[in-house]
């Protein structure tokens, strides 16, 4: 996912974040990890990524329950986070793995009948920078909604949430190599050469919260 948030409610976004809203998201079983990541230029951006055991925990009782019941607090914060993009994924791909300092996110587009091009163009790339200097780890997803109904949670943020379609995600401890991998490897004259569309939308994140199933209370 991926919001931004006006200055004025960021500390209290920020508290209900990791305070209630992560420990109620890890609670929920086939919740891995989940981690909360801020505009490396001090924008008002935040992306956020959820970790779960298999896909199907997107359409399962337990998640479907909290969408469908949110607390006080949530009910008071969700109308401040502003041109939501929410994407619920497959994983075509993954190299390395961890968290680390900061995150490159690139949303994505293939050219018509080219799909197979750019994802092995991708997948050529994320094994050099997950085992390189700086890099940690690459992830390549395909958004697949699931066939549910518009959750509470949904509504409340203003109806139908925007949505990517394929996303790539770089993780370094490094940022100038998240620098030099956009400039090199990802901007749209490169990414249209290996299949991709014009126009794809990139961002550079510093983590600030992470937290795995079973470490809140």
């Amino acid at each position: 996912m991926w919001w931004n948030m006006a200055p004025e409610h960021r500390k209290e976004f920020e508290d209900w974040h990791s305070h209630e809203h992560f420990p109620e998201r890890m609670g929920i079983p086939g919740f891995r990890r989940g981690s909360r990541w801020s505009d490396a230029g001090g924008g008002d951006g935040f992306f956020i990524l959820y970790e779960l055991d298999e896909y199907e925990t997107l359409s399962s009782d337990g998640y479907l329950s909290r969408l469908n019941s949110p607390t006080p607090w949530s009910r008071k914060m969700m109308p401040h986070h502003r041109d939501m993009v929410r994407s619920q994924c497959r994983v075509l791909g993954s190299v390395g793995g961890g968290i680390a300092r900061y995150a490159l996110t690139l949303r994505v587009s293939p050219d018509g009948g080219r799909e197979a091009e750019m994802r092995d163009y991708l997948a050529v790339l994320s094994s050099g920078f997950a085992s390189g200097a700086g890099g940690v780890a690459c992830h390549l997803l395909r958004t697949e909604t699931p066939k549910i109904a518009a959750t509470t949670e949904q509504q409340i943020r203003g109806g139908k949430d925007a949505v990517a379609d394929w996303i790539f995600v770089a993780l370094a401890y490094d940022r100038t190599a998240l620098e030099n991998l956009h400039l090199e490897k990802l901007d749209d004259r490169v990414m249209g050469a290996a299949g991709a569309r014009p126009g794809s939308i990139s961002g550079l994140y510093q983590l600030s919260f992470s937290a795995v199933a079973n470490e809140l209370t």
